[in-house]
């Protein structure tokens, strides 16, 4: 499966747009709907989607019932399987080598006025160095016709870079634009160890779609989904630059910060090639960032209590607050369920723990189990002085934050009759 096949009920939109903010002003004035926009002013034959990977769009374009995804998600984490590798010849994303690099003919758009400029904001980010691969998100603020500078958030890659930066060697990468939804959600996820994310990929990729997921090597050694839509690749340099503002996933905007600089070798597109020109801040950014986190935090809490669902809350920002919902069999399965979220979510500011009959996707019920099964002295969980979120503007001057969790689930052993809702 390819990006461009998950986006059958996309609107077509034929009148010219602009990469400058226009994409997202008429995204607000569809109320944000799937669409592909075919007339882009500034790079004749290319096109660009947006607001395809909501939740429920997502889950319907890979096939997944959106209860069921958390496991499946779950499922591949602990059934990694090995991508196959294809010739270019047989490598769609090889159907158009460019030999002059120019990202700026790219629909890389510039979605809010607040941004730095054009922001690659969908691409995810393929290195290999020392044996070790890791495919993730880093946005990429577009410089000049062959830099990027890439917002690298203190995970695998950065210690990947500057590990080699120590030793004064450049980081070979792939820069990938609107490879396949499974490969997309794989990249987002996040593990305290070095692990392929192309091989969770890879098993999703069998489990949904019963084909192998084929990548194809590019000049410089680089492994990349071989049907993605956009592939570039060359090289985290030892240069770094102004990167932000940005509007980020809470909406706010970005500081500016040094950070390293991608030069970028080689450039290669489908036919008729379609740019996943993703709105930050919006709900895909929210979907993307939040559901590969909820298997990674159910795998957590189930090592301690039966946890049934977890739910990033919207107005967490897909990302600084979840809802759980755990089966209770001991006094304290509650506190214990709220802790081991926070050990499988650190940047999680607020948990949320409730029982099997509150549906956490509702917020009205969620506060509803919270008026009439919590009590602020004994079902309230502090922490402080813990490792914050760069995304969260009120987080101290040192990055740390305090942390809160509320158990809203009945008292163990008690009449439960009074607590149940008839409505």
């Amino acid at each position: 499966m390819a990006f461009r096949d998950h986006l059958g009920a996309a609107t077509v939109e034929t009148t010219k747009v602009s990469l400058i903010h226009e994409m997202l002003h008429h995204s607000q004035a569809s109320g944000h709907a799937m669409t592909v926009f075919e007339n882009i002013a500034e790079c004749p034959g290319h096109r660009a989607a947006v607001n395809m990977l909501t939740r429920d769009r997502l889950c319907a374009a890979i096939g997944i019932d959106p209860e069921a995804y958390i496991d499946t998600l779950g499922w591949a984490m602990g059934h990694p399987s090995t991508p196959e590798l294809v010739s270019r010849e047989e490598a769609a994303c090889f159907e158009n080598t460019i030999d002059d690099v120019d990202l700026r003919r790219i629909p890389i758009p510039h979605h809010w006025p607040q941004d730095r400029g054009r922001y690659s904001s969908a691409s995810i980010i393929i290195a290999q160095d020392n044996g070790i691969r890791n495919v993730s998100f880093h946005r990429q603020f577009l410089r000049d016709e062959n830099h990027l500078v890439v917002r690298l958030v203190p995970r695998h890659l950065r210690t990947m870079v500057m590990n080699a930066r120590s030793e004064g060697r450049e980081v070979n990468v792939a820069v990938v634009n609107a490879p396949d939804p499974v490969v997309l959600l794989a990249a987002a996820m996040s593990f305290n160890e070095n692990i392929d994310e192309l091989t969770i990929a890879a098993a999703l990729h069998e489990k949904l779609y019963n084909t192998p997921l084929q990548l194809v090597e590019l000049p410089n050694g680089v492994h990349v989904p071989a049907d993605a839509e956009y592939v570039w690749w060359g090289k985290i340099t030892l240069d770094d630059d102004d990167e932000g503002p940005y509007v980020d996933i809470t909406g706010t905007v970005d500081d500016v910060r040094q950070e390293p600089v991608i030069e970028i070798d080689g450039l290669t597109h489908r036919d008729n090639p379609i740019f996943h020109a993703l709105i930050p801040g919006e709900a895909e950014h929210k979907t993307l960032m939040g559901l590969p986190r909820a298997p990674t935090i159910k795998a957590a809490v189930n090592d301690v209590v039966e946890c049934l669902d977890v739910h990033m809350t919207e107005g967490g920002c897909g990302w600084l607050g979840a809802v759980l919902k755990i089966r209770k069999q001991n006094p304290d399965d509650g506190m214990k369920a709220i802790q081991a979220a926070f050990d499988g979510h650190k940047s999680m500011k607020i948990v949320t723990v409730v029982d099997e009959d509150i549906d956490i996707t509702d917020p009205v019920r969620v506060e509803w189990a919270m008026m009439t099964r919590w009590q602020p002295d004994k079902d309230t969980l502090i922490l402080r002085d813990q490792r914050g979120s760069s995304l969260d503007p009120s987080r101290y001057e040192d990055g740390r934050t305090s942390k809160i969790g509320y158990d809203a689930t009945i008292d163990f052993g008690v009449n439960r009759e009074g607590f149940m809702s008839v409505q």
